[in-house]
This record gives structure tokens, sequence and C-alpha cells, in this order.
């Protein structure tokens, strides 16, 4: 039994060592057969790799080639651009030598010249100094000679020549003081001369004419199709609210605003350029434009009144009357803005008073306020002189002030040197060559008489004369007037119009009547 035990167990042992090895041999098999597939891919790997690395040589040789080929290109160009500045420097030194021999060369003939000069001036003056010194003598001996034959001195001689120059002159006294009186009166008035020739070449004033269009610039033509809007409703609103003909033409970058009335025509002309650089152009933005624009201008006037007093040094004066005189600026007289009419006539009638010994603080407030008339007759009725009296008067103004402003226009005599000075300063402003044209102002005239007439219906809010004057636009109230009285004010205006206004060819009535709600959500 233990001799089979033990058998078994060597056969068992003989068993598992069998089975040990061949197991061992197997799997030494297989290792050998991973390690040649591992060097097989190892071999493809660096077969791959070399091939790459031989592409890459290549395209780096590629790349090293164009980049030597073009830099052989841009060394040719830049070796012929800088011949081509040396071949210009070569040039321009070449002329410059020649401009500098030529100016040398001008430069030694005039030296020449001024020597040449210099040297007969020279000869001149010892031959002028040798005849004064013979003509010296000549008078030396003449005095001798006199002396000897009369048998008296030179003071003796010259004495006694006097005396009965005195005794055959006095029959002649009478006419020398007539004719020394008649020389001190034409004297005088060559003073007067003197002093307005002083006064205007002292005062060197800018001449502009007011003409009836502004232009405004566009940035692009594209803003003209804009501004018209769709089927023109941007362009009627513009008109109807402003007041102004608004011009677009095939002018480039640029239409015109045409009125004239120049406040109402400054006012548009803001307005449109405030619009153009807002870009939102429609007619609920034009009027908010309009409304901003209008309340600046009221502003603008009474900052600038302020302003020129405080230039001009004229003393302190009332608001009102500083409001009034920024307002000439939008007022003319035959073409001559008011506002540059009245500085230069302050600035030539203070420096006229200034020469004639007078207060020329007060000469240049007289010549600011003489015109002041001119801001109120749009507002109210009656010549300028009657209004700028009423105003001043009301301010309690100098007295020099209301004679100039009477006296300017012959409705009184003159009282004073700062009066006289005014009345010639406002002669001389506006009788400068140019400075007014009576055309314009016949044309400005009748435009006004034609919206007076059309403003004066009942029930009319805003009236404008347009298209040069050949046709008037009216705005009525719509809750006061119905299209059936429209038609009629219409018809009315015109036949008033044919009444009272002379004018060439026809005048179109165009009356508008527009009715809008307004509410605000909360």
């Amino acid at each position: 039994m233990f001799n089979e035990i033990l058998i078994g167990g060597s056969v068992a042992t003989i068993s598992g060592l069998f089975g040990f090895f061949i197991s061992k041999k197997i799997t030494h098999a297989n290792f050998d057969i991973f390690v040649d597939k591992a060097k097989a891919k190892a071999g493809a790997i660096e077969n791959e790799a070399q091939h790459l690395l031989h592409k890459s040589n290549l395209r780096a040789k590629e790349i090293e080639f164009e980049a030597k080929k073009e830099f052989d290109s841009a060394k040719e160009r830049a070796k012929a651009h800088l011949a081509q500045r040396e071949d210009d420097v070569i040039k321009k030194e070449q002329s410059f030598k020649r401009y500098k021999q030529n100016e040398e060369k001008r430069l030694r003939d005039e030296v020449r010249v001024l020597e040449a000069k210099k040297i007969d001036l020279d000869r001149n003056e010892k031959s002028l100094e040798a005849l004064k010194k013979r003509y010296e003598e000549k008078i030396d001996e003449a005095l001798h000679a006199i002396e000897n034959s009369a048998g008296m001195t030179q003071n003796e001689a010259k004495k006694v020549l006097l005396e009965s120059i005195e005794e055959k002159s006095r029959a002649d006294v009478a006419h020398i003081v007539r004719r020394y009186e008649n020389e001190a009166k034409v004297e005088a008035k060559k003073k007067a001369n003197y002093i307005l020739a002083q006064a205007t070449s002292r005062f060197a004033g800018e001449f502009a004419s007011e003409r009836l269009t502004n232009l405004v610039h566009l940035e692009d033509d594209e803003l003209k199709g804009r501004i018209i809007g769709k089927e023109g409703r941007n362009i009627k609103a513009l008109e109807m609210l402003l007041g102004v003909d608004i011009i677009i033409d095939d002018t480039p970058n640029a239409i015109l605003v045409s009125s004239f009335n120049l406040y109402r025509r400054a006012i548009a002309t803001k307005t449109l350029q405030l619009l153009i650089e807002d870009g939102r152009i429609q007619p609920a933005r034009i009027e908010e434009i309009f409304e901003k624009v209008s309340e600046e201008f009221e502003d603008k006037i009474l900052s600038e009144g302020e302003e020129l007093i405080s230039d001009m040094d004229v003393g302190a004066m009332h608001p009102e009357l500083i409001k009034l005189i920024g307002k000439l600026r939008y007022r003319a007289s035959y073409g001559q803005n008011a506002l540059a009419h009245t500085i230069e006539v302050a600035h030539l009638a203070g420096i006229m008073t200034s020469e004639m010994g007078g207060d020329a603080r007060l000469a240049k407030r007289a010549g600011l306020l003489h015109d002041i008339g001119k801001s109120l007759t749009h507002e109210c009725d009656g010549n300028h002189v009657d209004l700028g009296v009423e105003v001043c008067n009301r301010y309690n103004e100098h007295s020099v002030v209301i004679n100039a402003i009477y006296a300017h226009h012959g409705y009184e005599d003159m009282n004073s040197i700062e009066c006289a000075a005014v009345c010639a300063a406002d002669a001389l402003s506006a009788a400068r060559p140019g400075a007014r044209r009576e055309v314009l102002e016949s044309f400005l005239k009748r435009v006004t008489l034609i919206e007076e007439i059309a403003s004066g219906f009942s029930g009319v809010r805003q009236a404008y004369a347009i298209n040069a004057g050949r046709e008037v636009r009216v705005i009525v109230n719509a809750t006061l007037v119905n299209d059936d009285e429209s038609v009629l004010i219409s018809k009315e205006i015109a036949k008033e119009i044919e009444e009272k206004v002379q004018y060439p060819g026809e005048i179109k009535v165009n009356v508008i009547r527009e009715s809008r709600a307004v509410e605000y959500a909360k």
C-alpha cells in the first residue's frame, strides 16, 4: 500500500514537472512571437519616420529655395529703387548747383551795381559840398558889396526896409484879414474832412451783404433722400414748420435753405444741421429739434447782445434793450445787415467824437441805439424811428441818444457833437459803395406785406411767403376753420394781395388745415 502511494506520488511529481516544462516552452515560444511582432512594428514605424523626415527635408529645401528667391527679388527691387533715388538726388544736386551759380552771379552783378552807385553818390556829395561852399562865399561877397554901397550895416538896412514895407502895407491889412478869415473857413472844412478820414481809416469793419439763401453741407448725397422722406413727407413737414423753401437739386453734397426772413432762415439752417447730425429725420423728431433750436436762439440773442455791450464799453443797459440789439443780427435794410451797420456806426461815431473832443462813450451808445426800432418793426406798427424813441424813453435813455434817433432821419436838429457824429457815421455806413441794394429791399418789403396780409385773417396761425414770393403758405387753426372756410380764406387772401401788392406774374395762396390728437400714456 505504501509502495503504491509512493509510486503514485512519484508519477504525479514527474507529470507535474513534465507539464511545467511543456508550459514554459509554449510560453517562451509565444513570447518570441510577440517580440518578432514588436520588432516588425518598430521597423515599420522607423521606416515611416524616415519617410516623413525625408519629406520634411525636401519641404524645408523648397521653402528655403522660395525664401531665397523672394529675398533675391526684394534685393533687386531695393537695388533698383536705391538707384532711382540716387539718380533723383544727383539730379537735384545738379539743379541746386545751377541755381546756386545763377544766384551767386546775380548777387555779384547787384554788388557791382551798388558799388557803382555808391561811387556816384560819393562823387555827387563832394560836388554838392563844393557848390554849397561857393554859394556861401558869393552871398558874403554880395552882402559886403551892398553894405559898402549903401553906407549902412546889414541890420540897419533890414530895419529901414521893414519900416517902409509896413507903411506901404497898412492899406492891405483889411484885405489880408478878410483873406485869412476865408482861409480859416476852408481850413475848418479840411479839418472836418480829416476827422472823417481818420475815423473811416481807423475803423476796418467787415462788410457782409445779406443773401436770401443758406447752404447746408451734406456728408453724403444719400441724405437728400432721407430729408425728402417717403412720398415727400419729411420735406413737407420741414417746409410747413420752418416756413422756408428747401431746395434739393443736383448740387453735390449740399442743399439750399431759401427765405427772405433772416431769423427764420437761421433757425431752419440750424435745425437741418442738427437733424443731419442726429440721423433720425421724421416729422416728430423735426418738431422736437425745431422747438429746441427756437429756444436756443432766444437765449443766444440775449447773450450776443450782452457780449456786444461789454466789448463796446458803453456802460450798463436795460436787458430788454440788450435783447433788441441782439435781434438786429436778424434784420436787414436794403441788403445791409442791421447789426453790422449799427456796430459800424457806433465805432465811427466814437472815433469822430474823440477827434472833436466830445464824449466818445456816449457817442458809441447813441450809435448802437440809433436803429434799435428796426428790431420791433416785425412785431409792431409804425416806423423804426418812433418805435426806437418810444422804447428808449421807456428805459430812461440819455437825451443825446433820443436826439440821435430823431436826427439821423431829419426829424430833429442835431443838438450835440455826439449826435452829429452819429448822423455822419450813419450816412458814411449807408453810402459806402455796395453797402445797400435797393432791389433787394423792395423785394423784402413785398414779401413782408404778403405775409402781413395773410396773417391778418381770422383763424390763421402762421403765414410764410416762399418760393421767392411767388407762393404764400397759410396754416390755419383746424378747430376754428373748417374745410369750406379754408377755401373761402384762400380766395379772400388772394383778392387782398391783388389789391394791395404790386408783383410780377402770379402768387399762389396755399391754405393748409391740419388737426392733431395728442395724448400721453401714464
